[in-house]
């Protein structure tokens, strides 16, 4: 499998429709990589059908820096989606031109995914979200002003309405993936994620819940699993 660094940015493979690629919480780019994501899709990527971009996630210095307050987090998070903007995909757009690219992530890493896909469908309509968590108040503490408004998929999905929701009806798409194991209910991921598919159902934006059963953990067995049975369907 091709592998090379891009100024930050982890790629695998040679052609293929991009996916940008989150690690879990507090994750770095070399993830999917060392926990055997990549090579449970090898077929999909030697075949050119794929090529990932994977990234750093910055959380320990914003959503699970502790000692900031869940205001001042999002506000920091800013910072990191800039990067992602201006960074990641003019990078992801000149080395693999043409495609409409698909954002996955596992754990917190399906927070970014479904966050960005729903704040940024024109560049990221497809998001492929893995043991998520949806609703960030619940990791934080503090007031809650706008920044966390604006960057909490449970606060904001429930708000939307007129053009804007029409527009990520035609336009958004996200694929909820969940277990019944171990660790999916202590997480919050199994609760959190038939709520936010009811969320997004109550406002007709498109989307799919699957959900696995008890031999399915929050864990990278059940992720591996999963990302190779539903991949081959998007690429």
């Amino acid at each position: 499998m091709r592998r090379e660094e891009l100024d930050g940015v982890l790629v695998f493979g040679h052609h293929g429709r991009p996916v940008l690629v989150f690690p879990a919480q507090e994750g770095n780019r070399y993830e999917w990589e060392e926990r055997g994501m990549l090579a449970a899709v090898a077929e999909l990527v030697e075949a050119g059908r794929v090529k990932f971009y994977c990234v750093d996630s910055w959380d320990s210095s914003i959503w699970h820096d502790d000692w900031l307050p869940l205001e001042e987090r999002a506000q920091r998070h800013g910072g990191y989606e800039h990067w992602l903007l201006h960074h990641v995909v003019p990078l992801i757009h000149s080395d693999c031109a043409g495609f409409q690219e698909i954002i996955t992530g596992v754990s917190f890493g399906a927070y970014h995914a479904a966050n960005l896909t729903l704040r940024r469908a024109d560049l990221f309509p497809l998001a492929l979200c893995l043991s998520g968590i949806y609703d960030v108040s619940s990791i934080g503490w503090g007031e809650r002003g706008d920044a966390v408004y604006f960057n909490n998929p449970a606060d904001y999905v429930a708000g939307l309405g007129g053009d804007h929701l029409d527009w990520l009806r035609s336009r958004a798409s996200l694929l909820l993936v969940v277990g019944r194991g171990a660790w999916e209910d202590s997480t919050g991921s199994l609760e959190q994620t038939h709520r936010f598919a009811a969320q997004l159902a109550e406002k007709g934006i498109r989307h799919e819940l699957d959900v696995w059963g008890e031999d399915s953990p929050h864990d990278w067995p059940a992720w591996r699993a999963q990302i190779a049975h539903h991949l081959p369907r998007f690429a």
